[in-house]
């Protein structure tokens, strides 16, 4: 394929993944399947890969997040982001009509005849200004305090649903909000709970957290979305409403929320508030109230600002649900890290439109911290109306007979010693053969993103746990059809499959191992990273902490971890009989990496890059040679292949140099025109910068 055919190819590639992106996330019509959308995505990534000069920000292929940036940029907004008033109760709203209706009368040609508002549900998210010049995304920001706030573009890039370009060549300035939906709130608090991490109390703070994030990856992998609610200024004469600019909007392709409405009266705008107060609860997404609006632009211009915020426009906000139950117990359950979560168990109540009984204390501390005790009368609501959570106990209703929580020192399910780090809350089983640690642990070793082991799922693994037939990873190996038989509901087909698919898993990529194992704070990009890095098992649990340390976005908590779990000798063990059972122990490429002879040739390859290179920045220069196959980190090493040194290079070139002279005289030191004569035998430079 040309230049000029694999130009058109890319474009045709892109409108169709922003088109399935529109149908997936804005209108929830997905059509087509998961698996045909990452293979277009793939062969977009190809393509860019084989031509870099057709790379544009602004393709779907950099979603995916760029690397992480040293600080916030501040902008000033050109038209303020003005915050809300807010009402409480009906009166409120009552006094808000009254205070329109009075600045509007008496005024000839914008009257209080024809007052028109519109009702927009109120996300929970974070206030974001969108810009964008002939149709093309240019800047994403924070409200900030209004005057001024931060530059999030690149987080602000990895949102699916934000239109990257737009269906006309416009340049405007949009306001939204950008959240997380609950599925993502919801997973994400469980990854984070399940590693030891903090949660996040509310979905509003996870968004907020997402995108004042420093690294685009992070945002990248949280699910956000954006719903945009408003053009930041007049942009044209033909739309003379918030109605039609809502219209105007949508048509442009941005994501606006479908469940807008008009009325003429402030009675009918109550009864809709009224309406939303536990529909909201169904809503794929968290809302916090209603945002009434004056429809009209030429009364909304009338009626102008205060200091803070619009005259004709309030937002309404639902009272916090809250209910007051019984505390009956606190239990314990052990997850696949081995971290012990505390739990209430209460007389159920009515919240958010579901019964709920169970809530997560989390840890210890918080237990402690709220002086929580069973037998206590407690406050209980639903963080973000999605997560059940015990506010505070009620002391003043104890009797006497409440019994304070403490953590027990054993493990709840094997029995075996407790164990709780220093900078850390949770309490952790370290036994590897704890049956709730294997359990939890099989689910998540067969799980999509790790060894993807389809059709085991929660059940077959609690029944092979339960029967003794499993007590580790690796025994998954040795399952029959004619024992899968003797699970319960189990048929032979089923069997037969779920036999297949195991000993499919055995050729995976060494990353989906490393994944699957569950090594606390490694996560998938992680696994990765290091799987790319090193090649093989063997190598990657020979390393130590100052070696892991240089590998970039492995911090040092990763590699005391990595470090901790390699060297417990039931993960020896583990390991040892998952490559007996013939699971594959190397890295097998990247995804879309591009096969040429040069690829072949420095496959496997660890390079560094240091100084400054004239024709093309470093960190272009690191993608392409991982699209070749090779390894980029961050510091010298023994395992160092070659070191390309640019100018001004410092004491990475020095080490480099003592390596050469004594440890590892095989290594290779380049000068940027070595490196461009690779990049250009692959036919990857030059390349647009």
């Amino acid at each position: 394929m040309d230049k000029s055919m694999a130009q058109q190819r890319v474009e045709a590639l892109r409108r169709e993944i922003e088109y399935h992106n529109h149908q997936y996330y804005d209108l929830d019509n997905p059509t087509i399947t998961d698996a045909q959308w990452d293979a277009l995505m793939r062969e977009l990534i190809h393509l860019e890969g084989e031509f870099p000069e057709l790379l544009t920000p602004n393709s779907p292929s950099q979603r995916v997040g760029g690397a992480p940036r040293e600080g916030f940029v501040k902008v000033r907004h050109e038209i303020p982001m003005l915050s809300l008033a807010n009402a409480y109760d009906l009166g409120d709203l009552r006094e808000f009509d009254r205070r329109v209706r009075s600045g509007l009368s008496g005024h000839s040609g914008v009257s209080e005849e024809g007052l028109v508002y519109v009702c927009e549900l109120k996300i929970d998210g974070l206030a974001v200004s969108l810009k964008y010049e002939d149709g093309l995304l240019v800047r994403g920001a924070t409200r900030g305090d209004g005057d001024i706030g931060e530059d999030i573009t690149a987080n602000v890039r990895t949102i699916r649903n934000v239109p990257l370009k737009l269906t006309e060549p416009v340049s405007i300035e949009v306001r939204g909000e950008a959240y997380m939906p609950k599925p993502s709130f919801e997973r994400l608090n469980r990854q984070r709970e399940a590693t030891g991490e903090s949660v996040f109390a509310n979905p509003r703070n996870a968004a907020a957290g997402s995108l004042r994030q420093l690294n685009p990856k992070v945002a990248a992998n949280r699910g956000l979305a954006v719903f945009v609610y408003a053009l930041a200024d007049d942009v044209s004469d033909g739309i003379q409403s918030h109605w039609q600019a809502l219209a105007w909007l949508k048509n442009l392709g941005f994501p606006v929320n479908p469940e807008s409405v008009r009325y003429d009266n402030i009675d009918d705008v109550m009864n809709h508030i009224a309406s939303w107060g536990d529909r909201r609860h169904d809503l794929p997404y968290a809302t916090d109230g209603m945002v009434v609006k004056v429809d009209s632009l030429a009364q909304q211009r009338l009626l102008g600002f205060t200091a803070k915020s619009p005259r004709w426009a309030i937002a309404y906000k639902y009272a916090a649900e809250q209910e007051e139950t019984t505390l009956r117990d606190i239990v314990l359950s052990v997850g696949r890290t081995g971290a012990v979560t505390p739990t209430a168990v209460f007389d159920a109540v009515q919240l958010a439109g579901t019964t709920v009984s169970r809530a997560s204390l989390h840890n210890e501390d918080i237990v402690i911290s709220r002086d929580i005790r069973v037998g206590d009368r407690i406050i209980v609501q639903k963080a973000g109306d999605i997560i059940p959570e015990v506010v505070r106990s009620l002391p003043e209703f104890r009797t006497g007979a409440e019994v304070p929580f403490r953590m027990p020192k054993d493990c709840p399910t094997c029995g075996e010693p407790l164990t709780r780090l220093p900078d850390e809350a949770a309490w952790r089983c370290v036994n590897p053969r704890c049956p709730a640690l294997v359990q939890e642990g099989l689910i998540h070793f067969a799980s999509r993103d790790a060894m993807n082991i389809e059709g085991l799922g929660e059940q077959w693994v609690a029944q092979l746990v339960q029967h003794h037939m499993v007590e580790d990873a690796a025994d998954l190996y040795g399952l029959t059809v004619a024992e899968l038989l003797t699970l319960e509901r189990m048929g032979e087909k089923s069997a037969s499959n779920l036999v297949e698919a195991i000993a499919a898993s055995r050729e995976n990529s060494l990353e989906r191992l490393v994944f699957g194992l569950g090594i606390r704070l490694v996560g998938e990009k992680a696994a990765r990273t290091l799987a790319q890095h090193f090649g093989s098992m063997g190598a990657l649990m020979a390393a130590d902490v100052e070696t892991l340390e240089g590998i970039r976005d492995i911090g040092p908590k990763m590699a005391q971890s990595l470090v901790e779990y390699f060297a417990n000798p039931g993960a020896q063990q583990l390991l040892a009989e998952l490559r007996d059972a013939g699971v594959n122990m190397e890295y097998k490429g990247r995804e879309g990496s591009v096969a040429t002879p040069v690829a072949a040739e420095i496959a496997g390859k660890v390079f560094v890059l240091t100084g400054s290179l004239s024709s093309l920045d470093r960190k272009r220069a690191g993608e392409l040679l991982e699209q070749l196959g090779g390894k980029v980190t961050g510091s010298v090493s023994k395992n160092t292949d070659v070191v390309v040194a640019g100018e001004k290079a410092g004491s990475k070139l020095d080490k480099a140099r003592q390596l050469q002279q004594g440890e590892k005289p095989e290594l290779e030191i380049w000068d940027e025109a070595q490196l461009l004569q690779l990049l250009s035998g692959a036919g990857m430079y030059p390349q647009s910068t």
